[in-house]
């Protein structure tokens, strides 16, 4: 893996004419969809591949709230870092925005598991490291 700094991760999406509603603004689902574009791309750029790990992850909660609207071929920026970290769980924070106008804020809280089962299991620490973001919580 090549040293890459987690932090300060931002992730482009250019908004489509399919993804706006009959508003002109982007349909809410498309947030989420978003988000998980955004995470796909964060670990690419930071070289992780978890399986490797022996290690993935499973969404278990997501929250969005909007501050304003993007709508057609307007460039959606996303910032995303891990915010928390737990034993088993994590949550990742987005913050969107059309230029300088905020547009969502997002958290996503994974669990993650051992690879190919859907037991909960801690992030290799490597890996932990490698994702950045606060240190876990203890208990």
């Amino acid at each position: 893996m090549t040293e890459v700094d987690p932090a300060g991760y931002r992730h482009e999406i250019h908004v489509r004419y399919g993804e706006v509603d009959m508003q002109r603004v982007v349909f809410n689902s498309h947030y989420l969809a978003y988000c998980d574009d955004a995470v796909e791309n964060w670990l690419k750029h930071l070289g992780v591949k978890v399986a490797d790990f022996g290690w993935d992850f499973m969404l278990k909660r997501a929250t969005i709230e909007w501050q304003g609207s993007a709508t057609v071929n307007d460039r959606l920026d996303i910032d995303v870092a891990i915010d928390r970290w737990g034993k088993t769980s994590f949550d990742v924070g987005f913050t969107g925005a059309v230029g300088e106008e905020p547009v969502f804020t997002c958290t996503i809280t994974y669990v993650g598991v051992e690879l190919g089962t859907l037991n909960p299991v801690p992030p290799p620490p490597a890996l932990r490291a490698r994702l950045g973001g606060p240190a876990p919580a203890s208990g």
